[in-house]
């Protein structure tokens, strides 16, 4: 959204003496103007970040009228002002009954239409403020439920009541699929927070060259192809939640940027020397060891500690199996409605599913349950509407003695790496691709002095 008190304007006139003259007392009173000589090219200008548009009715190529009605059809909350020197009644009330905002005539007196601007401007971003509730509050209706009998996941439950209206970072960890964003969510839409924006920005998505301009926006002209102001995604988050997924994904440039924005809840735009305020509650998640990462190199230490005021641990799918059968019945019900259908599903599909391994977790049976119910053809859905790697022949979990026999194994490699390394527990864990907390955590369990 445009600064308080501005706003970004499309002015269309043939006239270029015409465009200069309005251009430059808008930019005193702190719009952003953005000009075009003839309608083809208004049209090219049109986008969504614009608050107001003031055109000319007569124009060589195609006039302000036909220019309304594109603006009608592509961007129906922009609101249009026509100004022209060949008013009619009957050109303004055809365009004021088709929904432009003003009709002037030339010349215009400039006080009073600085004034029918503002106006418009307000309407605009009224209109987007609602648009923006909305969107947050479908967001928050869109929520699956969080819910596991599992002990682990009660663990979760219970730590996402105690800190949701507490300012303090939380970090998210757990594999990928296993629902940081819900957890992420959740904090935020049962929080004090619930009302403000929800920004949630993957890390490992944008590419390294961009997260900077993404996260703290920039001024028009800081770089090639910064052609107007644009404010980064934590201002964006401003008295809201800000999400960052896979921050682990993070350059270490970018992490002293973030560092600091934490410690002084201010950024500045790239090509700006302006700090400006903010307020967010951040959250993180991270499919990476971040310990470990700090300790190769990788990651801040100072900026792990901001992060990890509260770490809440999501454990695979593989690991809280009881709870499957109830994330397939709520899916089941989710993606029955959508397609119109009522299923049910065995007790011997059910098992099937149940013993999976799931290594793309809730993620993963998502898709699976969703693509059970669009093929189903019958009122039940069969091991026919499951992938080829899911049968009734599917082995079943590992037995008692399976589970001593990888336990020893595990052992014997702990031994052997600790002997190579003579003894050197950190070179240890990262031979074998451990933490050094996780090394320890098995030495304990397994025996190992």
């Amino acid at each position: 959204m445009s600064e308080p008190g501005g706003g970004k304007v499309l002015l269309v006139d043939d006239e270029p003496n015409a465009l200069r003259v309005l251009s430059a007392i808008l930019s005193q009173e702190g719009y952003e103007t953005c000009q075009a000589k003839s309608v083809a090219e208004a049209m090219k200008r049109l986008s969504s970040d614009l608050d107001a548009a003031i055109t000319d009715m007569r124009m060589p190529d195609r006039d302000g009228m036909q220019f309304f009605e594109y603006v009608n059809q592509h961007f129906p909350d922009l609101p249009v002002i026509f100004l022209t020197a060949y008013g009619t009644v009957d050109s303004a009330v055809q365009a004021m009954t088709r929904g432009a905002f003003y009709y002037v005539i030339k010349p215009p007196d400039y006080a009073a239409l600085k004034g029918i601007l503002a106006r418009a401007v307000t309407q605009r971003r009224l209109k987007r403020e609602v648009e923006q509730l909305k969107s947050r509050l479908a967001a928050q209706d869109r929520i699956s439920p969080i819910n596991g009998k599992t002990p682990a996941m009660q663990r979760v439950l219970k730590q996402v009541v105690a800190i949701r209206d507490s300012e303090c970072s939380v970090l998210v960890c757990g594999d990928t699929g296993t629902g940081k964003e819900l957890i992420a969510r959740a904090l935020h839409f049962q929080s004090s927070r619930k009302s403000q924006p929800f920004v949630a920005v993957n890390c490992a998505a944008i590419p390294g060259q961009l997260i900077e301009s993404e996260l703290f926006g920039y001024e028009k002209g800081a770089f090639t192809g910064a052609l107007r102001n644009r404010i980064g995604r934590v201002e964006e988050a401003s008295g809201g939640t800000l999400f960052l997924d896979e921050i682990g994904e993070l350059e270490l440039s970018v992490q002293a940027k973030l560092l600091r924005v934490l410690q002084e809840k201010e950024i500045v735009r790239l090509g700006s020397n302006r700090k400006v305020k903010v307020d967010f509650r951040l959250i993180s998640s991270t499919n990476r060891d971040l310990a470990f990462e700090v300790q190769s190199g990788n990651f801040r230490e100072d900026l792990f500690y901001r992060l990890n005021v509260v770490k809440i641990d999501l454990p695979p799918l593989r690991e809280r199996r009881d709870d499957i059968p109830f994330l397939v019945s709520e899916f089941l019900s989710e993606f029955c409605a959508r397609e119109n259908k009522t299923l049910t599903i065995s007790g011997e599909v059910l098992q099937v599913i149940q013993d999976h391994s799931w290594p793309g977790n809730i993620r993963q049976l998502r898709n699976i349950v969703e693509r059970a119910v669009v093929l189903a053809q019958g009122p039940e859905i069969t091991i026919q509407e499951l992938p080829q790697e899911f049968s009734l022949t599917s082995p079943r979990r590992p037995s008692s003695e399976q589970v001593r026999t990888l336990k020893e194994m595990e052992v014997q490699a702990v031994r052997q790496a600790l002997e190579q390394c003579g003894g050197n527990k950190s070179n240890a864990a990262k031979m074998l691709g451990f933490s050094r907390k996780s090394l320890y955590k098995r030495l304990r369990e397994f025996g190992i002095s």
